[in-house]
Order: structure tokens, then C-alpha cells, then sequence
């Protein structure tokens, strides 16, 4: 199994308590909204997979980067991320972009021969993550690069079939009308009934 240093289990820790929220977002209709300053928030899909173990589905936002219509993520804490254990189990995947829904496969390709200049692709998508996890992929040497993704896991999705339906992105858009009909009359009357200084 791979070492992973207590700071990166942290920084890990960190990230997967914000996986609720982004999916929440993407359920609610908001995937383009997370997507719309990628050089500094990142360009993020949802990736769903079934569970190695519970044969559930999950529900994972990574970080990705298109190239020539496939799509490549990272799996930035290596072989220990759930998500790509998962996959290593079964590859079929679902894949939710800001511009649609797919049926996928996913297949570790971190022996490619193009891997680091890939991986820099990736991790260039990845806004504040990569800096946050002591990366610098604009300015990083190759050298530098290599040593510091060594346990990184580089993932390509290859899209197979469009997805329409229930259980996709979007299937909460109808909470928005909902929390505008009750939330915005209740804000009005706590507005107008404040005591006044």
C-alpha cells in the first residue's frame, strides 16, 4: 500500500469534506457555475463509480483536463484515494462535464509515455489544488514535476454514450423555485421588521 505523510492525510481530510457541497452543486444544476474561472478554482467534473466494496454508487468531483476529446484526471494522493481503487475494481464510469453527461471507462495510464506532460495538463486544470499541495505546475522544471507526482495516479476517460435522465447532474434544479417561492419573502419580512437604530 502507498505511504501517504500525515500533512498530505490532512490536506486529503480537507478535500474529501468538500465533496459534498460540489456534488451537491452539480445535482442542484450548477456544474457550469463551478467551472467558470478554471485558472483559479479549477476545472471540475463529477466522476460517479461503483464502490469496490458495497457495490454502491459514489459520487467523487476530481479535477480534469480535456485533450483531443478524452478526458484525463489525477489521482493526487495515489493508489490510497477511494475513488481510484474504485476504479482499479470496475472502470465503468459516469462522467459529469459542464457541457454533458456520459457513460465512460477509465484505465490507469501512468506508464504512458506522455504521462508528465499530461500530468502538467492536469494538474494546469487544477487551479488552486496543485499550489495547495506544494505543486507549481506553470513553473515546476520536469525534474521537479516528476519527483513531486511520483505516487500520482494519471487516469484517462474514454466517453462511450450520452446520458439523459434521472440520477445525473441537475436533478435538484428544482429546489431553485422552491428556496426563491419561501426564502425570499421570508428575507423580505426579517428586512422590514428589524429594529431600527
Amino acid at each position: 500500500m502507498t505511504y501517504i505523510s500525515q500533512e498530505d492525510e490532512q490536506l486529503r481530510r480537507v478535500f474529501k469534506s468538500f465533496n459534498p457541497f460540489m456534488v451537491l452543486m452539480w445535482r442542484m444544476g450548477l456544474g457550469s457555475f463551478i467551472n467558470i474561472w478554471p485558472s483559479r478554482i479549477g476545472r471540475i467534473m463529477v466522476l460517479a463509480h461503483t464502490g469496490r466494496k458495497t457495490g454502491r454508487r459514489r459520487l467523487t468531483p476530481v479535477n480534469y483536463t480535456e485533450i483531443n476529446g478524452e478526458i484525463y484526471c489525477v489521482a493526487g494522493f495515489g493508489a490510497v484515494a477511494d475513488w481510484y481503487r474504485n476504479l482499479q475494481a470496475n472502470p465503468a464510469v459516469e462522467v459529469w462535464l459542464p457541457n454533458g453527461w456520459w457513460n465512460a471507462s477509465a484505465e490507469d495510464i501512468s506508464d504512458h509515455p506522455n504521462r508528465l506532460d499530461l500530468m502538467r495538463q492536469v494538474l494546469i486544470a487544477s487551479g488552486f489544488a496543485a499550489p495547495l499541495a506544494g505543486i507549481h505546475p506553470l513553473t515546476d522544471t520536469d525534474e521537479v514535476l516528476q519527483k513531486n507526482t511520483a505516487e500520482y495516479r494519471l487516469v484517462r476517460i474514454r466517453r462511450s454514450a450520452a446520458r439523459t435522465g434521472p440520477g445525473g447532474p441537475g436533478e435538484l434544479a428544482w429546489l431553485w423555485p422552491l428556496m426563491v417561492f419561501f426564502l425570499a419573502p421570508l428575507t423580505l419580512y426579517l428586512l422590514l421588521t428589524r429594529p431600527r437604530r
